[in-house]
């Protein structure tokens, strides 16, 4: 995959029911998953790839849009500079490093990176 910045990478969405989620999308458009454990399947084979988070909660808006860049300190302040808020600070999970933010128009998205 050829990674750039500044580009939407990832699409990330919240689930109640993770096997229900697979089922559903497996036989309605042929999606493939990988499990991360109890709380989040990755998704390919949709056109741009993705995942879906296990909650508890009720979901509002349940989609999250996930932007690349090689350096996430460099963003961050470029966001932070331009108005954004930081929600969630940097941090590793399975594959690189991510944060959240909410834009001035209080839409929250991500920003990860694979260094």
């Amino acid at each position: 995959m050829d990674l750039k910045d500044n580009h939407i990478n990832y699409i990330e969405f919240k689930a109640k029911d993770l096997e229900k989620t697979k089922e559903f999308y497996s036989k309605c458009f042929d999606w493939t998953f990988t499990d991360y454990g109890p709380t989040y399947i990755s998704f390919s084979d949709s056109g741009l790839e993705g995942g879906f988070e296990k909650t508890e909660n009720d979901i509002i808006n349940g989609a999250l849009i996930v932007l690349y860049h090689n350096d996430l300190k460099l963003i961050k302040s470029k966001i932070k500079a331009a108005g954004g808020k930081i929600t969630k600070d940097i941090f590793s999970f399975p594959g690189g490093r991510r944060f959240h933010f909410i834009d001035p128009s209080e839409n929250e998205l991500a920003v990860w990176s694979d260094k």
